[in-house]
């Protein structure tokens, strides 16, 4: 008998796995059991041409492995590492001594190379959590498995090195930790480059200070995208465990180069408008992340978004609301990250020029009613910024650039969200209404001027609710302790919808 700990990944998350060999004097035979899909059994092949390609004896006997816990069904080829050394501490080559506190994960050729696997990051967390201290990884996994904490990583690239590292032979030495240091130099999109729009960028800064949601409405050619592209370059660095759990959620997908292994910034996806619900919110066998999952601690940039299809659409809504993805099949439930900045942008028109000084509308107002309505009215109430971005006359875009650059905006950006880190433990956008109500700190005249207005214009509770968290943004970007009538008014401001019925 011999016992190896492995690790397989489910979701965004790793399993320890505690691998069982069995060699028994019966006829030449592998079973593998505990619920392994094909990737899994077809390792027995694998593990035996790598064996024997490292001038190793591969025992002629019966040999069971069992992967436990049973109940688990595991997939890829990550465990064809352990299952090898298994095998090989059970048939009496390896001590089991010299596997004690060791994980061992990476996929095998069948010349006794050692291949990468996606979900390294995962899997080695999984593993150290488990009680393991060391982890033996492939070459091209080890310098995103290194940014683990606690727990040494060696790097093999085959079979053979593995070995003699076990045996004392050739001891490897252990890869050095990578640091998730980010780069505040300026950003290549810088906001200096965008010609007029100061409200747009106004909200922009409060969108980043409190990760409010932003919809920016304007005709084509306004800038809206261009505007939207520059939000990362406003935002704070991440902070050591947000980077941790993105460099996790993007290893998982498969997308780490081996050459950076951490996340060099924020993340910002922009996915296409044809892209379907199960994109958006992954899915898939083996589970993938999607689109919101891969956009944790960055920022999700929806262009055009009337045109995405509705039921991927719609299924942002709960994503807004809880910040994580729930994905429940009938064999299995996992739990994605998804708390993310939404930024968004829409033609108020089918044409696009509706409200627009520079070129006439040409659609009628049912028109109008009907593209507007693509957006449901609970997917607009869950996001806080509702931006204007009007046309620009030539004197407007022929004018000097503005002074004010990305880093002079994320400065503010950075002090404000320290203060409201420090005083309810998150962002604004993420804050509890338990939390919000223990650390707004709204004016009597701030609470009865947004009283007057949620029944004048109607509001929901959960539209008040997120004037009161912009509200209380607008006051830490400014440094103030209370809430101010002027903050509340300014958060109304970006709540206010005109429709086709209202004036330009």
């Amino acid at each position: 008998m011999a016992r190896v700990v492995g690790a397989a990944l489910m979701g965004v998350d790793g399993v320890p796995v505690e691998v069982e060999v069995r060699i028994s004097a019966q006829l030449p035979r592998i079973d593998i059991v505990g619920l392994p899909e094909l990737s899994v059994r077809e390792s027995a092949a694998r593990v035996r041409a790598a064996i024997a390609s490292v001038g190793e004896r591969f025992p002629q006997n019966r040999i069971t492995v069992n992967l436990a816990p049973a109940a688990l069904r595991k997939g890829g080829a990550g465990l064809d590492l352990a299952i090898a050394v298994g095998i090989l501490v059970a048939s009496g080559a390896l001590e089991e001594e010299a596997t004690e506190a060791m994980a061992f994960v990476g996929e095998l050729a069948l010349d006794g190379r050692l291949r990468g696997v996606r979900g390294e990051l995962a899997m080695t967390l999984a593993a150290r959590d488990a009680g393991c201290r060391a982890i033996m990884t492939p070459t091209r996994s080890a310098p995103c498995a290194a940014l683990a904490p606690d727990v040494q990583v060696f790097a093999a690239a085959d079979l053979g090195e593995v070995i003699a590292h076990l045996r004392g032979a050739e001891v490897l030495t252990p890869e050095t930790p990578e640091s998730f240091e980010e780069s505040t130099a300026t950003p290549q999109l810088c906001l200096s480059d965008v010609r007029g729009q100061e409200g747009a960028k106004r909200g922009l800064e409060i969108a980043a200070g409190g990760g409010h949601g932003l919809l920016l409405s304007g005709p084509p050619g306004a800038g809206k995208s261009m505007l939207a592209r520059r939000i990362p370059g406003i935002l704070p660095p991440l902070r050591t465990e947000e980077a941790l759990l993105a460099t996790r959620i993007h290893d998982a997908a498969g997308l780490l180069s081996p050459d950076r292994p951490g996340l060099p910034a924020r993340p910002f996806r922009s996915p296409h408008h044809t892209s379907s619900a199960a994109g958006l919110l992954g899915g898939g066998s083996p589970p993938v992340p999607g689109e919101v999952s891969l956009a944790h601690a960055g920022v999700l940039f929806l262009d055009e978004l009337p045109e995405f299809d509705r039921r991927a659409r719609e299924s942002l809504r709960q994503v807004l609301e809880d910040r994580c993805i729930v994905l429940a099949r009938a064999n299995y439930t996992f739990r994605l990250p998804a708390d993310f900045l939404l930024v968004a942008t829409a033609n108020p028109c089918p044409c696009g020029w509706w409200g627009s000084r520079q070129r006439a509308c040409r659609c009628d107002p049912r028109a109008i009613g009907r593209y507007r309505d693509r957006i449901s009215g609970p997917l607009l109430d869950r996001i806080d910024l509702h931006i204007p971005v009007p046309g620009q006359s030539w004197s407007d875009l022929a004018g000097p650039a503005a002074e004010e650059t990305s880093p002079d905006v994320r400065e503010r950006v950075r002090l404000a969200r320290n203060r409201q880190i420090a005083r309810g433990g998150a962002c604004n956008g993420d804050l509890s209404d338990a939390n919000l109500d223990q650390t707004l700190g709204t004016t009597a005249q701030a609470n009865a001027l947004l009283g007057r207005a949620v029944d004048r214009l109607r509001l929901s509770a959960r539209a008040a609710r997120r004037i009161q968290r912009v509200a209380r943004t607008i006051a830490d970007l400014a440094g103030q302790d209370a809430v101010s009538p002027e903050a509340i008014g300014e958060a109304l401001a970006y709540r206010h919808e005109q429709g086709p019925e209202d004036s330009p």
